[in-house]
């Protein structure tokens, strides 16, 4: 895994191309992005990593092992904490190394992870994208799964059967979507398509594992 951001979904709109072209992107605020902590492999921990914080929080609202990881490696209370693995101790940041919105540039692909929308118990046509039962000739089960089971053998309900139940709130990585502008100055990113998740949800940015990142100038 390589270095990413942890940001919050402002909400969607459209930007145009130079050939005037409009383009649906989600706006994705990476402002308030710290180190928390840097691990080395060469260390005590064993392998290399970076501990990003994002979000301002009251210390009060704390557990006491948190708050002491804080202030042990001298950083601002964070709300969020997430980890980044990195593959060796050479690709840790320098000590001046400014974590903002330019670690993406306009064009890079990103994965980007986040969870989705509740949407309460749903039945299995929406939940599953079942096709349904006929709507004709006195058919009265037109959204229900029908038989899920047998009398014979083995006689039981398969696990993992697809059924009614809870819809959303799933973690999900929408993969290879690509950054259509980055502003540092305004702490945001401008990711084409949709990404996971409410208004205001919280969500992780990192560069794409299945596109190559852009070469270097």
């Amino acid at each position: 895994m390589a270095l990413g951001l942890i940001g919050k979904k402002i909400g969607m709109t459209k930007v145009y191309t130079e050939k005037g072209e409009a383009v649906a992107v989600t706006v994705v605020d990476v402002s308030g992005n710290s180190i928390v902590q840097v691990k080395q492999k060469a260390g005590k921990d064993g392998y290399s990593a970076v501990q990003l914080g994002y979000g301002e929080q009251k210390e009060q609202r704390l557990t006491k092992p948190l708050l002491g990881h804080f202030k042990k490696h001298g950083s601002a209370v964070k709300q969020f904490v997430k980890e980044f693995r990195l593959e060796n101790d050479a690709q840790l940041p320098a000590a001046d190394f400014k974590i903002d919105a330019s670690l993406f540039s306009a064009g890079q692909w990103v994965d980007v992870i986040g969870t989705t929308k509740g949407k309460g118990f749903q039945g299995v046509v929406k939940r599953w994208n079942f096709s349904g039962q006929p709507a004709t000739h006195g058919h009265m089960m037109h959204r229900r799964p029908g038989s899920i089971g047998c009398r014979l053998t083995p006689g039981l309900v398969w696990k993992n059967q697809k059924m009614p139940g809870h819809d959303g709130v799933d973690r999900v990585t929408t993969q290879n979507l690509k950054v259509v502008q980055s502003r540092p100055e305004d702490g945001l990113l401008l990711i084409s398509g949709a990404i996971p998740g409410n208004k205001g949800s919280i969500v992780v940015v990192r560069p794409a594992k299945k596109k190559p990142a852009p070469a270097a100038k």
